[in-house]
């Protein structure tokens, strides 16, 4: 089982950790234009494209969980036509985002403040990059599928081949072209489209003879839509929290002033390079559980979750053990700014605590994602924000900043806690065959 997890594990890490490494690049690329206004304009621009598309998560995480159960059940007919959905759902929906292209701009560039140089060169940059949505939401939708059965290294050789050919175009198109920030959006468009080909040439030369099991009623069975877009809105609702989560707490340390916001944005870089590591095994459930429910054993979908969460508990102590002894290290890693890192220091001791209340709910992610346990997902996280938000107004007066990450750690620690609770009452009371089914 252990050689099963780190098969999928592994890959699923280098995909995660491909991302991170882009954006650097990028902002390199920008730094050494002749203006401080490129590398504005980077960030607002990426804060802006991340918004959008976390909003299309469910693409990959509901094709993953559907996938993996359709290839657990030995339904190779029903693997394609999931897949299909999902890339019929993406390519509307990056139409839409297309044909509504302007409008959007408007209301993003009216919701963020920035200075009014950055905001029109990072017009220019969304204008460019918006192009490649219909590429980016094809490949979500690949990439779930891919793990949903069981191949993970095919996104992460698809992953890297985008990042290699995203660089490459970038330092044409900017160091031979002189294009810019327009350089810099136009190779990341070229490289998303070079890799929705690549992902294409690997399906055909791997799934190809899937194809001749296309029926059109098949693929827009009611029952089956149903159940696809059940699962998917359940996630998106479930994405809506994260995203209200995760865009209060910078809002929050700005509030406090300047120094609480880079403070908590250095310690959040702690809770980021965790995150990368537990994603890699939520993958990896989402890829076994999915087969095992969709094959009906119950006996090796319990044998999962035990090897996962003992990954889990390792890592934790493991990561604890890392961020206690090379803290200070770390920290002046991120940043040469000494006052900020003297400030941070004042707040450390929450990044000791993130790794044992955040395991969970990253592994329950992956098995509940595996399972299609979507309902159980979206309520958990209702109930998780609403503890984040009332726990942060309680406890602000006495504890300032303290009291934001302690909301943080509530938000945690309800997801996996309320997840497990809710997910063993129900396969206690109805079995494995309701995941299969719901």
């Amino acid at each position: 089982m252990n050689k099963q997890i780190l098969r999928l594990a592994l890959p699923n890490i280098i995909t995660t950790l491909t991302v991170p490494l882009l954006g650097m690049v990028d902002l390199a690329i920008v730094g050494h234009m002749d203006s401080s206004v490129y590398i504005g304009a980077i960030a607002l621009g990426t804060m802006i494209f991340n918004m959008i598309y976390w909003n299309f998560g469910f693409l990959r995480m509901g094709t993953s969980g559907l996938a993996a159960q359709a290839y657990g059940a030995e339904q190779a007919g029903e693997s394609l036509h999931i897949l299909l959905r999902a890339w019929l759902i993406g390519l509307t929906a990056a139409l839409l985002l297309l044909l509504l292209q302007k409008p959007i701009s408007m209301l993003v560039f009216y919701l963020v403040d920035g200075s009014t140089q950055v905001e029109e060169v990072a017009l220019q940059y969304f204008k460019i990059c918006i192009w490649a949505a219909p590429a980016i939401l094809s490949l979500y939708a690949f990439k779930g599928w891919f793990i949903g059965m069981q191949n993970a290294k095919l996104p992460m050789w698809i992953a890297i081949f985008i990042d290699v050919s995203n660089i490459a175009f970038s330092l044409f198109f900017v160091y031979v072209c002189h294009l810019k920030i327009q350089g810099v959006a136009l190779g990341t468009v070229l490289a998303q489209y070079c890799g929705l080909a690549i992902a294409l040439c690997c399906w055909w030369r791997h799934y190809g003879n899937y194809r001749h099991l296309f029926s059109q009623s098949a693929l827009f069975s009611a029952e089956k839509m149903v159940r696809f877009f059940k699962v998917n809105a359940d996630i998106f609702l479930r994405t809506l929290c994260l995203i209200a989560v995760f865009t209060f707490i910078p809002a929050a340390g700005a509030k406090f002033g300047d120094d609480y916001l880079s403070a908590n944005t250095l310690l959040m870089q702690f809770f980021t390079l965790f995150s990368y590591v537990m994603d890699g095994f939520a993958y990896a459930g989402e890829s076994l559980v999915g087969k095992y429910v969709g094959a009906n054993d119950k006996t090796m979908m319990q044998k999962v979750i035990r090897y996962l969460f003992r990954w889990g508990a390792a890592l934790s102590l493991l990561f604890v053990a890392v961020y206690a002894c090379f803290g200070n290290a770390l920290l002046h890693f991120f940043t040469d700014k000494e006052e900020v890192v003297l400030f941070a220091q004042r707040y450390y001791g929450w990044v000791l605590v993130i790794p044992f209340v955040s395991f969970a709910a990253f592994l329950w992610d992956g098995i509940l994602i595996g399972a299609t346990a979507s309902r159980i997902m979206r309520d958990t996280m209702f109930l998780a924000t609403a503890g984040f938000f009332m726990a942060y107004y309680l406890l602000l007066p006495l504890w300032g900043n303290h009291a934001l990450w302690l909301a943080f750690m509530v938000y945690l620690a309800f997801r996996g806690l309320l997840q497990f609770l809710l997910f063993h009452r129900k396969i206690n009371r109805d079995g494995v065959e309701f995941f299969s089914c719901s």
